[in-house]
């Protein structure tokens, strides 16, 4: 899944469709394409220049294609083909919009000027397969690239050796996340239940860690304030609080809870509502096959700033709820693979966990949602009350807490 940088389009890409929705009235334009191909789709990402708003690029085993929508169809541009193994990632370069990154289990990282798509215009080669790549959102020279749990730093000016190398968890790094405005900032999450955040020029020992009791797919900065997004998948793989917001500058506890998806969370991605507006949505796509918006207005915008906040007021709330086609991803295999092998729980002095709410809102905002026969009618965190009702065949009961 993926969404233009107007904030208009998400495109969710499958083996046998892509599905591109409409987020301005999602339940009424979604245009489906047929697609042909034995493979899935591995990863899927639009151009985010507005000079190049309809292109994005679609990696599907060895292939990536540049393709380009106009609204009644999708037309291929051109195909990348140079990766001798499955392409493992994709990202668009956010200074030059001719510019895209690829890399692949192959161990080769390939820049690509889409002019010429006959051969990359430069080839980095890592030894070991990458998962991720990433171009640096201050510096046009900089990449970050992540092999099972090493990251490597390049520039492109110094050659094809990295510049960098950290050793930076003990498990498969999943996500990595360049700083929207600190140059030599970066968040990687892991299969180790760990976030951390780094400067790439002191890479010894991160800056911050976030820990969790679960695998973590995904830790994304937040394009307002200091903030951080990440995407947890619990052993049970249920949906229930696996997508959190923090504040970098207060780790202690989440600052808020998303909850609604009845599955693990597969990808994220963020909208700007208007050009004169403030607030921005969070475009969200579940292993449940459900797509939702979620309006993170300024008051929630501000939990991630220097500033501190009552207590009232701090839930988001669900802008919309879509039901997406049934489309099935490479990722959502990935995704299966997480809880499989959860390594014990590190020690509490490395760092804190999400699971310990500090106000009560927060705390209503971990229950789950999602229990048979069981439903919250209401939660009440400035008159601390909450309301409950059970069912059973004919039997009904419904409790009343004062807290």
């Amino acid at each position: 899944m993926a969404v233009d940088c107007t904030g208009q389009y998400t495109v969710i890409a499958g083996r046998k469709q892509l599905a591109l929705v409409d987020l301005d009235d999602p339940l009424e334009k979604v245009k489906r394409i047929p697609r042909q191909s034995k493979y899935d789709v591995s990863t899927v990402q639009w151009n985010p220049h507005l000079s190049h708003k309809n292109y994005f690029v679609l990696a599907s085993n060895q292939r990536a294609d540049i393709s380009y929508w106009d609204k009644d169809d999708v037309s291929n541009r051109g195909s990348l083909k140079g990766h001798t193994r499955v392409i493992s990632d994709v990202d668009w370069s956010v200074f030059d919009p001719n510019w895209v990154a690829t890399c692949s289990v192959d161990t080769y990282i390939y820049l690509w000027d889409i002019r010429d798509t006959r051969k990359p215009a430069l080839s980095l080669s890592a030894v070991a397969g990458a998962s991720q790549v990433k171009w640096n959102k201050v510096s046009s020279n900089l990449l970050a690239t992540s092999h099972d749990g090493d990251v490597r730093i390049w520039d492109q000016r110094k050659g094809t050796t990295p510049v960098q190398y950290i050793a930076a968890h003990l498990s498969k790094v999943h996500g990595l996340d360049w700083s929207p405005t600190q140059e030599y900032s970066l968040a990687t999450s892991s299969q180790d239940c760990h976030v951390k955040l780094w400067d790439v020029c002191n890479p010894r020992k991160p800056e911050h860690v976030i820990s969790s009791d679960s695998p973590v797919w995904r830790a994304r900065y937040t394009p307002f304030g200091e903030g951080l997004i990440t995407v947890v998948v619990p052993q049970l793989r249920r949906g229930d609080n696996s997508l959190l917001m923090w504040s970098i500058n207060d780790l202690s506890a989440p600052m808020h809870t998303f909850v609604g998806h009845q599955d693990v969370i597969l990808e994220f991605h963020w909208r700007k509502v208007l050009d004169d507006s403030k607030d921005f949505h969070l475009v969200t796509w579940s292993k449940d096959q459900s797509l939702r918006i979620w309006k993170i207005d300024q008051h929630l915008q501000k939990l991630c700033s220097a500033e501190s906040l009552n207590d009232s007021g701090n839930e988001a709330d669900v802008d919309s709820a879509v039901e997406a086609a049934s489309i099935t991803s490479r990722e959502a295999k990935e995704i299966a693979k997480l809880s499989a092998t959860v390594p014990p729980s590190r020690a509490a002095n490395t760092a804190v966990s999400p699971g310990q709410p500090k106000t009560l809102q927060q705390e209503f905002a971990l229950v789950n949602m999602q229990i048979d026969n069981v439903t919250i009618d209401s939660m009440d965190a400035s008159n601390s009350t909450c309301t409950v009702t059970a069912s059973s065949g004919k039997y009904c009961g419904r409790t009343h807490c004062n807290m």
